[in-house]
Formats: structure tokens, sequence, C-alpha cells
């Protein structure tokens, strides 16, 4: 087999945040061969956002080059937990966690991933057959010194925060899972280099080459600043409804709408860089982002929820109509009725009723239709009212 070297390494360096080393990635492409490409991810979610998407899109555009992707569930790290980033040791997930989440990850990536070409590994296989002989082995490869040149573990040791024996055998068991598998190259977020590191160290130990690193970045949320996040309410849920997510998506800003296009679509480089032209040059930039935006729920619903979702999404923001899969609640209310921020926190569409009380202030909360200006309002019993929380969250609420 043949490789384009040139086109092999534009499509590896799309919107990747570091290659290292590249001359050691083209000396393996001029090979010939398919290369082996692992990622591994701990299963300590079940529910999956468009930000943790970002690594699984690179790997199938790799896949799609005819490299062999192997899709690695971290069973036995994740009993360990990763201390990435974090501040105190990351709590173990229990082992009936770990399969829960496992499948539901293998369920949400084959939505990317082509499910005949890809490899699952389960890193249990080879750590559990280490023992404690062999972890004693590996951790003899590596020093405290050198772990604690991690930006996490340097800084905890640093405010005289608890660093666990446990939390130093994570990034070895990660950079053994490379040696198991005779990885060419690893993938992971910009927050995993050091431990892509301690692979090609480890590789290297055991007489093999070492292995090229790729790191992504970390995917803005929809404010466009900091990165997407459930718990900054800036994401985008690859399970959510098809009208959720087109609407959000939408909800962009034409500069991150480039972003997205470069991390999270499918198109070509050319074929982005002729519409990112087309826009520059007069086309209305809302046509990419409702392009991105049907291309993105087609992945994860169908084309034809894609469609209607469009059609849902122009009715209800241009000519005021009310989504129909809107959800009908009951609450109960007390002697002169509801609060509407109460309200509001009770029917699901903000997360606290200081949200809501925020959104008045912003002119951001409507009852049927009409903003609500006046923070103190009830709702009497036996009405019923549609209420709607910035653009796209709705319910109607019947107060008993």
């Amino acid at each position: 087999m043949a490789f384009d070297v040139d086109h092999q390494m534009a499509v590896f360096k799309r919107g990747a945040e570091e290659l290292l080393v590249e001359s050691e990635l083209v000396t393996k492409l001029t090979r010939g061969a398919p290369l082996k490409i692992k990622e591994g991810f701990d299963p300590t979610r079940p529910d999956l956002h468009l930000g943790h998407t970002v690594q699984f899109n690179k790997l199938r555009q790799l896949q799609d080059l005819g490299h062999h992707i192997v899709f690695l569930i971290g069973d036995f790290t994740g009993m360990i937990g990763d201390p990435t980033g974090r501040n105190a040791a990351r709590p173990p997930l229990s082992a009936d966690e770990i399969v829960h989440n496992a499948k539901t990850y293998a369920d949400q990536v084959f939505l990317i991933l082509d499910r005949d070409k890809t490899e699952v590994a389960f890193n249990s296989k080879w750590l559990m057959a280490l023992g404690a002989d062999g972890m004693v082995k590996l951790a003899a490869k590596y020093t405290v010194a050198r772990m604690l040149e991690r930006e996490d573990f340097a800084k905890r040791y640093a405010s005289e925060q608890p660093i666990a024996i446990h939390e130093f055998l994570y990034p070895l068991a990660q950079g053994y899972d490379s040696v198991a598998l005779k990885a060419d190259v690893e993938l992971g977020g910009t927050d995993q280099k050091f431990n892509l590191l301690v692979g090609r160290e480890l590789q290297r130990h055991f007489g093999q080459e070492p292995q090229c690193i790729l790191t992504l970045p970390l995917l803005e949320g929809l404010d466009g600043v900091n990165k997407m996040s459930k718990s900054l309410d800036n994401y985008v849920g690859i399970t959510e409804s098809p009208a959720e997510m087109f609407g959000k998506l939408m909800s962009i800003s034409d500069t991150l709408m480039w972003r997205y296009y470069e991390l999270l679509s499918f198109r070509s480089i050319e074929e982005i860089a002729r519409l990112r032209a087309e826009c520059n040059g007069g086309r209305n930039p809302r046509d990419a982002k409702v392009m991105l935006a049907q291309e993105i729920v087609a992945r994860f619903h169908s084309h034809e929820a894609a469609e209607h979702a469009l059609i849902e999404f122009d009715a209800r923001f241009r000519q005021g109509a009310l989504p129909d899969n809107m959800p009908e609640i009951t609450l109960h209310g007390a002697g002169a009725g509801l609060a509407v921020s109460q309200l509001a926190k009770q029917a699901g569409i903000v997360d606290s009723t200081s949200e809501a009380l925020r959104l008045i202030a912003q002119r951001g909360l409507k009852v049927d239709g009409d903003v609500v200006v006046d923070k103190t309002m009830t709702i009497a019993p036996g009405r019923t009212v549609v209420v709607q929380a910035g653009k796209r969250k709705f319910a109607r609420v019947t107060v008993r």
C-alpha cells in the first residue's frame, strides 16, 4: 500500500494542537503500511457531549485514511482514577459502573467510528495479567522526580495537598497500554500530554519504536469562551433531541462556527475552505451554520431528523411557532399560586430560582409569549401557561 504522505500529514494535523514527533510520523507513513492508532477512554461518565467527540472525529478521519483504530476502554485504569487536571484524587469507579459506562461509550462511539473496522480493547486484559510483581517492575522504570514534572502533581505537591501513591500508577498504566498494543500513534487531549509521553518512554524501555503522539484541543462551549461542560451549561449533548441539538448549534457565533467546522465536521479541508471563502465574499454565514447543524444532527440521529429540525427551527424562530415536543407538566401551587421563578425551576427549564431571576432581569423569561418584568409574578391555580427560558427551552405548565 502506498500513502500520499503530504495528504496524510494534512489530515493528521487538521485541528490538532501538537504532533510529536512529526519527522517520525513521516517515516512511519513512508513505509506504506497502515498504522496502529490507539486512544484510551476511561468510562467515567455514561453521557457524552460534542466536546468529547473531537477525539472520536479525528479517529474516524484517520480510519478513513486506511489506518487501524484501537478504541481502548480503560476498565482497569478507570478503577485507579485519572488525576489529570484535578486538585485531588479522582474517586475510582466500581466494577458495575465501569461495565455500564463502557457499554454506553461503545454505543455512542459507533455513531462516529466504523464498527466493522474498529478494534475494541479493554486494558484489564494485560494490566491484570501484570500482577503485583509486574506492576512493581513497571514502577521501577519511572522516578518520583519525573512524575512531579506533571503540572497537576507539581501544583498539589507545592501546595502541600496529598498525592496518593496509586495516582502515580495511572500514567504508568496508560503508558503500558501502548506497549501492550505496540501502538504507532496515540491520541489524547492536551491535558493528556504527560501520560502520552510516558507511553513513548516505556516503549523505548521495552525495545519498541516509540509512538508518535497527537494532542487535540478542548472544544469551546456555546459561549465561545470556556471549554464545553455540562456544569457551565454550554454543551451540546449527543443524545439530546434533534431540535435541541440543532437550536444550540444555530446559537453559536459566526466566528465559533468555523472552529466547530474544523473540529467536528467530516467535510474535507478544501470544502470548508471554499465555504468560508464564500461567506467572506458575501454569502450569508447562516447558510454555513445550517449545514453544520444538519450534519451534526444527522450523525447522531438521521438525515430526516435533521431536515425536520431545520423546519421546526425556522417555524419557531422566524414565525414564532412553539416546538412540537414541548413537555407538559403539572405543578402544585399553594394559596395564591406559584411564583414564576419557582415555576420555571420546577418545570426544568432553569436549574435554579436564582437563574430564573437573572433571566427576568435580562428580559429572557417569558410566559405565554410575554416578557416577565416582575420577579414577584405568580401563576394562579387553575392556569395553564407556556413558560420559555431563553430561545430554546419551553414547557407547558398547569398549576393545580
